[in-house]
Parts: C-alpha cells; structure tokens; sequence
C-alpha cells in the first residue's frame, strides 16, 4: 500500500539540505528518488551510528519539517553492503534503470529525481 509522493521537487530538496546539514553520521553520495521509495548510497562518517539509527534519524527530521503533510515513509529499509567498485558501478546502474523499468520515463530522458549529495570514492 505505498503511496507515491516522493517525486516532487521540494522533497528531493528537503532530503539533500538535510542529508547535507544535518544527518551527517553517514553522507550520501549517489541517490535515486521513485514514487514510492528511495535508493541511496552511503559510507559511514560516524562509526558510533549504525546505519538503521541514521536512517531512522533522517526520517524522523524529514517528517518533522513536513508535518502538514500526509507523507510516509516506509518503516523498514533494505541494505546492501558493495564491496567494490565494480559491484557499485552495477548497482548504480540497475538504480538508474528504476524509471525505466517502472515506466515512468522514456529511454532518452533524464530521471530529474537523483543526484549527488557527497562524493564517495573508493
């Protein structure tokens, strides 16, 4: 029963101001906002926060500046540890084609909903 509301300008700002500012334990590179969920990929900056404490950290931020509205995140999030720049280069990929896939672009578009917060390298 996910309800699409992340793809709209104003939340991929909020989320990158916030990813930026404030939920810094873990700093986003790469990230892909669909409909429904979001994919991001992330490298610790703060070892005493695992992953699920930052993640709910920024969840609960978002909501709260957007009160108003009706938005909900998914309670549970899935992780995938990559292991290489290889598996990264892959991942990304199969990331990019989400829109495509679900239909919501045509082959020679751009997905407006992704970007960069951080430069992570390997």
């Amino acid at each position: 029963d996910r309800v699409p509301w992340m793809t709209q300008a104003r939340v991929q700002h909020s989320l990158t101001v916030l990813w930026r500012s404030e939920a810094t334990a873990w700093l986003v590179g790469d990230y892909l906002l669909m409909p429904d969920h979001v994919h991001l990929f992330c490298a610790p900056r703060d070892w005493q926060f695992g992953i699920d404490e930052w993640v709910r950290f920024w969840k609960s931020q978002f909501s709260r500046r957007h009160m108003n509205e009706t938005w909900e995140f998914q309670r549970r999030s899935f992780h995938h540890r990559l292991r290489s720049a290889e598996e990264w280069s892959a991942k990304w990929r199969y990331v990019q084609e989400n829109p495509l896939r679900a239909g919501l672009m045509k082959t020679d578009e751009t997905w407006p909903y992704c970007g960069t917060v951080h430069e992570l390298r390997w």
